[in-house]
C-alpha cells in the first residue's frame, strides 16, 4: 500500500463536536487513523462531568485514542450551547492552522431526557425545550461559526449526525415529539447548507448510524461489545446493530472522497457507504440497519439477518 493511501487525510484538519462518546468518539478515531489533525469537543472531561452523568468517558480520553491510531488529537472542552466557547474553538484552529477542513457536528447529550410513547403534551416543556437546545441549537452555533473558516479553501466537509435517514424519518414517527424534531433538524440543515455550499466547492451530508452499539446503548441492555449478542433475544432488531466504529470507517472514507460532492445536500447512512466504499464493521461484516428495521422487524418481511449484513 503506497504511504498517501495508508493517510489519506494528512495534512487535514478536522472538527469533531461532540466526542466524548459514541458515534462522535469513534468518527474522531477513524479520521485519525487516516492521518488527519482532529479537534474533539465535549463537556465531559477529566476534571467536569457534565449533565449526561458518565465521567468514565472523557474528551481527553478521545484524543488519546485518536493518537493512538495515528493522527493528532487535540481535546478542547466545549459547550456548544455558549457561543463564546464555540467562537474561541473557531479561533484557536485558526491560529494554530488557518484552515478546516472536515467539520462533524455530533453534538447531542439529551438521551437521559427521552421518555418514549409520551405525548407532546404531557412532556415536560422545559425537557423538551433542553432536547431542542442539545440537538438543534448546538449545531446551529456550531456550523455558525465554524462555516466561515471551513469555506475559505475549496473542498471543505460538512457532516451533520443524526438518527435516522430521510427516507426513514419522513415515513416514521420517532415515538416523542421532541426526539422526532431533533433528529430531523440534522437532515433538513446538510440539505439547506449544500445548497449554500456547493457554488463554493465544499460539501455538506446528513450521516446516520444503523442500530448503534454505543457505551449508553450496551449499559442500558445489560452487555458488553464482547457479548453483545446476548442482547438480541429481548431487543427487537438488535441483531443487525453496529459497533461506532462502522459509521467512523463511513465518515472517514467519505472525507478520503475526491468526489464526495455528489453527495452534497443528501442524507446517508452507515449501511449504504459500506456499500459504496466497500469498509466492513470491525467482525467483517456490513450492517445495514435502517431497511433491516423497516422490512423486517416492522414490516413483517420473513428474511434472514444475514441478508442486512
Amino acid at each position: 500500500m503506497r504511504e498517501q493511501d495508508a493517510a489519506p487525510l494528512k495534512g487535514r484538519i478536522a472538527l469533531v463536536a461532540g466526542a466524548t462518546r459514541g458515534a462522535g468518539r469513534a468518527i474522531a478515531v477513524q479520521l485519525g487513523a487516516a492521518g488527519a489533525t482532529v479537534y474533539v469537543t465535549g463537556r465531559t472531561t477529566r476534571r467536569h462531568v457534565s449533565e449526561v452523568g458518565r465521567p468514565g468517558e472523557t474528551i481527553e480520553q478521545t484524543a488519546d485514542l485518536v493518537r493512538d491510531a495515528g493522527g493528532e488529537g487535540i481535546a478542547v472542552p466545549t459547550d456548544h450551547l455558549v457561543e463564546d466557547q464555540v467562537r474561541a474553538l473557531v479561533e484557536r484552529i485558526d491560529r494554530e492552522h488557518g484552515r478546516l477542513d472536515i467539520l462533524v457536528d455530533s453534538v447531542w447529550g439529551g438521551d437521559h431526557l427521552l421518555e418514549f410513547g409520551k405525548k407532546m403534551w404531557d412532556t415536560d416543556l422545559a425537557v423538551g425545550l433542553r432536547m431542542l437546545e442539545l440537538g438543534v441549537k448546538t449545531h446551529a452555533i456550531t456550523l455558525g461559526l465554524a462555516v466561515p473558516l471551513l469555506v475559505r479553501n475549496p473542498g471543505g466537509l460538512v457532516v451533520e449526525m443524526t438518527d435516522g435517514t430521510d427516507e426513514y424519518n419522513r415515513t416514521h414517527f420517532r415515538e416523542n415529539f421532541y426526539y422526532d424534531l431533533v433528529k430531523n433538524a440534522p437532515i433538513r440543515m446538510a440539505f439547506a447548507l449544500g445548497h449554500d455550499l456547493a457554488d463554493v466547492g465544499c460539501t455538506a451530508v446528513c450521516v446516520t448510524p444503523g442500530f448503534l452499539r454505543s457505551e449508553e446503548m450496551l449499559d442500558a441492555f445489560g452487555v458488553t461489545e464482547e457479548n453483545w449478542r446476548d442482547a438480541i433475544a429481548k431487543v427487537p432488531g438488535f441483531e443487525v446493530a453496529e459497533s461506532p466504529v462502522y459509521v467512523g470507517r463511513a465518515v472517514a472514507a467519505l472525507a478520503a472522497d475526491s468526489g464526495r460532492a455528489r453527495w452534497n445536500g443528501r442524507s446517508l447512512s452507515s449501511g449504504q457507504l459500506a456499500k459504496e466504499y466497500g469498509f466492513t464493521d470491525t467482525d467483517g461484516s456490513r450492517p445495514d440497519g435502517w431497511p433491516y428495521y423497516e422490512e423486517v422487524v416492522q414490516g413483517g418481511k420473513k428474511a434472514p439477518v444475514s441478508d442486512y449484513r
